[in-house]
C-alpha cells in the first residue's frame, strides 16, 4: 500500500486549478472535485482523487479531515513591495486631504520618503519589520510571494534589501521570489540620465557578480512611468538585464501611458503590472504575448481612484490575468489576497473563480513559477490551504475577514487557526 505523510480527506469542494495557465475566457476553470481528498508526500503531491479511494488506496501516516471545506492551493502573491523601514501615515493623512500621489514625489515625499527611512534602517530591522508583514500574508492564505528592492536607490541599500528577501526565504515558511527594481525612483543625488547610466553600467553587472550560485537570478523591473523613466531608458535597462541573464517584470501604464505593456511583449518579460490606463492596442499586443498582466487593485483603491486595470478587455481579448496585493507602505499597505480577491470581483468585473484562478495558478504564471506552483496537481509542491467555508465563492463574497484556516507549506502545517 502506497505511504503518505499527510492525507486531507472530506474536501467538500476541492479546487484543483489543473491543467496550466488560464488564457482569456478559460480563466476560472477550478477543476473542483467534491468529496475528494489530496494526500502529500514530503514537500510534494503525492495523490488527488475522491476521498473514499485514497482514503482506501493509501496509508497516511497522518490525516486532516477537512469537514467538507474548501481545499485550494495558497495564494500566490506575484507582486510585492515586502522591505521597507518605517510608514506613511502622515503622507496618508495628506493625500486624503486632496494631494496626488505624483504631488507627493515631486516635492520629495512618497517612495523618496520611504527611501531615506530605509537607508537609514539596519539589515536586522529590515528583517524583523518585514517578518511581521510575511507572517500576516501566511496567516491570510499567501504561501509563495514575490519581493522587490526598490526602496534603496543606491546599491548598497539595493543589496542590504535583497539580502533581507534571501534571509526571510531561507527562514520560511513563506517562500519569496526576490526582484531587483532601482528603477523604482530617481534619487535626490542623481538626474535621471545619470542614474539611468549607473544601473546599466554598475548596480546590474554588481548584482550579477554577487548573486549566490545556487539561486535562480531575480527579476530586473522598472517603474516605466511619467517623471521617472521614460520608455527609452526603461528600454535600456530592461535591453541591458536581459543581457546579463536577468528575467524581466515592468511597472506599467498605472498612471499615464507610455508604452510599457507593449515593450514588455516585445522584450518577453514574465509580466506588465498596474496596466490601468493601458490603452486597447497596446493591450491586444500583451495579450498576444507570454506576459502576464498582473491587476493591483489595492493600489487605485488605496489611493481612492476610480480607474482600474480594465480585466475585462484584457480577457476579451485572450490574454493571461493575475492579481496581486502590490503591499507597500504609500500605495496599499494589504498582506490580504483575500482582500484582493474582494476589490477584483467589484472593481475588476471578475467572478469568484475568475479571481481564485488569477491569484493561484496565472499568479504562479507571473512569477515563472506555474510548473511549480499554483495548482493542487501529482508532483507538484505541496502548498494549499483549508477554508473555514464549504463554498469557494465564500471567497470574494466576503471581505475584512479571514475564511482560512488551515495553511499547509510545502507539505508541512505552519498555520491552523482550528484549535
Amino acid at each position: 500500500m502506497p505511504e503518505a505523510d499527510l492525507l486531507i480527506y472530506n474536501c467538500g469542494q476541492l479546487l484543483t486549478l489543473r491543467g496550466g495557465l488560464q488564457r482569456g475566457s478559460h480563466l476560472g476553470e477550478l477543476g473542483m472535485l467534491t468529496e475528494g481528498a489530496i494526500a502529500l508526500s514530503g514537500s510534494d503531491i503525492l495523490e488527488v482523487g475522491p476521498s473514499e479511494q485514497l482514503r482506501e488506496s493509501l496509508h497516511a501516516t497522518h490525516e486532516i479531515d477537512a469537514g467538507g471545506r474548501v481545499v485550494m492551493p495558497g495564494f500566490v502573491d506575484p507582486h510585492t513591495h515586502l522591505i521597507w523601514a518605517g510608514d506613511r501615515a502622515g503622507e496618508f493623512e495628506l493625500r486624503v486631504a486632496g494631494a496626488s500621489y505624483m504631488e507627493l514625489l515631486e516635492a520629495g515625499g512618497g517612495i523618496l520618503s520611504t527611501v531615506r527611512q530605509t537607508r537609514a534602517a539596519g539589515l536586522d530591522q529590515l528583517i524583523s519589520q518585514a517578518a511581521l508583514r510575511a507572517q500576516r500574508m501566511l496567516t491570510y492564505g499567501t504561501t509563495t510571494a514575490e519581493a522587490k528592492t526598490g526602496y534603496g536607490l543606491d546599491y548598497d541599500t539595493e543589496l542590504k534589501m535583497m539580502q533581507a528577501i534571501l534571509s526571510l526565504d531561507r527562514q520560511g515558511p513563506l517562500e519569496l521570489i526576490p526582484t531587483f527594481l532601482p528603477a523604482h525612483a530617481v534619487p535626490e543625488e542623481h538626474s535621471v540620465g545619470k542614474y539611468t547610466a549607473l544601473i546599466c553600467e554598475q548596480m546590474l553587472p554588481q548584482l550579477r557578480e554577487w548573486w549566490p550560485d545556487d539561486r535562480p537570478l531575480p527579476f530586473v523591473d522598472v517603474f516605466c512611468e511619467r517623471d521617472v523613466f521614460d520608455l527609452d531608458r526603461t528600454r535600456r535597462i530592461l535591453e541591458t538585464a536581459s543581457q546579463l541573464g536577468f528575467p524581466l517584470k515592468i511597472h506599467a501604464d498605472e498612471f499615464v501611458s507610455l508604452g510599457g505593456a507593449r515593450l514588455a511583449a516585445e522584450l518577453g518579460a514574465v509580466s506588465a503590472d498596474h496596466l490601468v490606463v493601458t490603452p486597447p492596442a497596446d493591450l491586444q499586443v500583451l495579450a498576444q504575448s507570454d506576459t502576464v498582466a498582473v491587476a493591483l487593485p489595492a493600489t487605485p483603491f488605496g489611493l481612492a481612484q476610480h480607474e482600474y486595470t480594465p480585466a475585462t478587455e484584457i480577457l476579451e481579448a485572450g490574454g493571461i490575468l493575475a492579481v496581486a496585493t502590490d503591499l507597500n507602505p504609500g500605495t496599499a499597505w494589504c498582506e490580504s489576497m483575500q482582500f484582493v480577491l474582494a476589490l477584483a470581483c467589484r472593481y475588476l468585473g471578475l467572478t469568484p473563480a475568475q479571481a481564485i484562478a488569477a491569484a493561484t495558478i496565472n499568479a504562479a504564471a507571473a512569477i515563472d513559477r506555474q510548473s511549480r506552483l499554483g495548482s493542487l496537481e501529482p508532483g507538484k509542491q505541496a502548498d494549499l490551504l483549508v477554508l473555514e467555508v464549504g463554498d469557494y465563492r465564500q471567497l470574494g463574497y466576503r471581505f475584512g475577514t479571514n475564511l482560512v484556516r488551515v495553511v499547509v507549506k510545502k507539505g508541512r502545517v505552519v498555520v491552523d487557526r482550528s484549535a
